[in-house]
């Protein structure tokens, strides 16, 4: 019976782990569109190493920010 009650209390976590990867996906996606759109890139002009840069300036940005506080 124990073991039944494990595997229940298994599956009930893997699927709470899928909702809260599934919710992290949308909010970076949500950013990285809010993001673009509020810089009013163009979709066609952003390669990976575009993306990345721009990652990487708005992180540092972020960090500078949350020290100033």
């Amino acid at each position: 019976m124990s073991q039944n009650n494990l595997e229940k209390q298994e599956a009930k976590l893997k699927q709470l782990n899928q909702k809260i990867k599934a919710e992290k996906n949308k909010i970076e996606q949500s950013l990285g569109k809010q993001i673009i759109n509020s810089a009013n890139l163009d979709y066609a002009n952003l390669s990976n190493d575009n993306i990345k840069s721009l990652s990487k300036k708005v992180s540092e940005f972020l960090k500078e920010k949350s020290v100033d506080h």
